[in-house]
């Protein structure tokens, strides 16, 4: 009698063993919970996909970790790219730094720009097809205007329209102008400098959020 109820005991737990891996099976999620990570942890996991930045995440280029603060999402007809607003992670470097952002766009290949303020005592404008900044000559290359879409902090409204110029120097750099337009369509140009990040130089670090979304409006 005991060796028939420990077989009828066998073959019960390997039912319940075989119900378990069915469920495991139909909902991987519950297989699998992802543990929670320290974002800055040296595990080897680089790289990222520039497309999914969103407010909250953090990256690091050339050895400097830059926080990701704010979000502007914009579209031209049928067109569509990013920037993202990012300050340095020590709270000394931003005054000096001035304003930077990053810029992700596909044109048809992907190009990823990290731009600084342009803060020369010369104005520039523009109106003209060529300008020269610090020895370095850049042919203006867009002009237009788009449609934005504000995430978390950029000192922006939630929506708005702002116009553009970009200008291409050699060696992958860039000359940036955009001004945001208010009620009556006029603005003050912002003047960028820009530089094209190489690809697999940038890692990224996620923040909150859905993974591969954007994140809320802060």
């Amino acid at each position: 009698m005991g060796l028939v109820l420990a077989f009828v005991g066998l073959v019960a737990l390997a039912a319940v063993v075989a119900a378990v891996a069915a469920a495991k099976r139909a909902n991987p999620r519950a297989a699998a919970p992802r543990a929670p990570r320290d974002p800055f942890a040296a595990d080897g996991e680089t790289g990222g996909d520039p497309r999914t930045l969103k407010a909250g995440d953090m990256v690091e280029y050339l050895g400097e970790r830059l926080f990701v603060r704010g979000s502007l999402r914009l579209t031209e007809g049928g067109f569509s790219w990013s920037e993202h607003f990012v300050d340095p992670m020590n709270a000394d470097g931003g005054a000096e730094s001035g304003h930077r952002w990053i810029s992700v766009e596909e044109d048809p290949d992907l190009e990823v720009m990290l731009w600084s303020e342009y803060r020369g005592e010369a104005e520039l404008l523009p109106s003209q097809a060529t300008l020269t900044v610090d020895g370095v000559t850049y042919r203006r290359s867009e002009h237009g205007t788009a449609n934005y879409r504000s995430e978390g902090t950029t000192g922006l409204g939630a929506t708005g329209r702002v116009e553009y110029a970009d200008f291409e120097g050699p060696g992958g750099r860039g000359l940036a102008f955009e001004r945001f337009l208010d009620e009556r369509g006029q603005g003050r140009w912002e003047v960028s400098l820009g530089e094209r990040v190489p690809r697999g130089t940038l890692t990224i670090y996620p923040g909150s959020g859905p993974e591969g979304h954007p994140g809320s409006d802060a």
